[in-house]
């Protein structure tokens, strides 16, 4: 569907369109970023990874001691409803939960009741990108977000102005810095190559713990490829002979150039575009 195309959108219970979709200004997700969020890959109509989407999301509001608006059934049902309601073959599915609506006070409140909304995006040939086939340039900046990146919440602030950043400089995306070690990108996990070993942050507080990071690197291990999870700095990927990112939206996707460094020969890698290959085939094999 195009997207100047009225969408259905789910808000708390109800289905409706996008243009009535409403939550309360006293809402804490409004004026605390006090809230979570998953997205989810639709791909022929079927969604990509959603179990360990709805995991990922139990476990970020646990540890935010947010109470789960429904169970994993029921999202399930609905990512299906919202999928068949705007009839989206190719596409993604945004999910939000935040802790809900109460007067302001940073002290929330423990009985407040969630507020859930989920809209999808249309993106015909999601998996076709003609950009895996180029690659995309990224820039490394300092890391100034809080401490608790492995919990998905909506406080994209510092992220979105590193995406400003990359355009500003003519790249595409931004890899943060910290101690200076990479954490990861804007909106994806980082990775790159060295004599065939795939390096990659190990999983802790400083890095979201990818759905897509977590499928690819089981299926490289099944590959009997070489993986480390360690830190690596921005001198050590730039003597990379490739990298690449993950993330639910972009799969897996070959970066050629960092810091203006071309990556190699300066194109996509056979290791990012086996993985890219073999991901997709094998998450089009599960979705449900």
């Amino acid at each position: 569907m195009s997207q100047a195309t009225s969408r259905t959108v789910y808000v708390n219970g109800a289905y409706l369109p996008e243009e009535e979709a409403k939550v309360s200004v006293f809402d804490r997700g409004f004026l605390f970023a006090d809230g979570v969020y998953e997205v989810t890959s639709v791909l022929g109509g079927k969604l990509i990874d959603f179990d360990g989407h709805a995991a990922r999301l139990k476990r970020s509001l646990s540890e935010l001691d947010m109470a789960e608006p429904v169970g994993t059934d029921e999202l399930l049902e609905i990512h299906r409803e919202l999928v068949a309601r705007n009839g989206v073959e190719d596409g993604l599915i945004y999910l939000q939960v935040t802790r809900g609506a109460a007067d302001r006070d940073f002290a929330y409140p423990k009985d407040a009741t969630p507020t859930l909304v989920l809209f999808t995006q249309s993106k015909p040939g999601l998996a076709e990108n003609p950009v895996a086939k180029t690659g995309i340039k990224v820039i490394s900046i300092a890391d100034q977000r809080w401490g608790r990146r492995d919990i998905k919440t909506v406080q994209l602030l510092y992220p979105s102005m590193g995406k400003m950043m990359a355009k500003a400089a003519g790249a595409d995306d931004a890899w943060m810095v910290e101690d200076g070690f990479v954490t990861e990108g804007t909106s994806n996990n980082a990775y790159i190559v060295k004599d065939g070993v795939i390096v990659t942050r190990h999983l802790g507080t400083e890095i979201l713990h990818g759905i897509t990071r977590a499928a690819v690197l089981r299926f490289a291990r099944e590959a009997q490829m070489r993986v480390e999870e360690r830190p690596f700095t921005v001198e050590e990927a730039k003597a990379a002979d490739e990298a690449f990112i993950t993330s639910a939206s972009a799969f897996v996707m070959p970066v050629v150039e960092i810091d203006g460094a071309a990556l190699g020969e300066g194109r996509p890698g056979p290791v990012a575009t086996r993985l890219r290959e073999v991901y997709l085939d094998e998450m089009r094999k599960v979705a449900i």
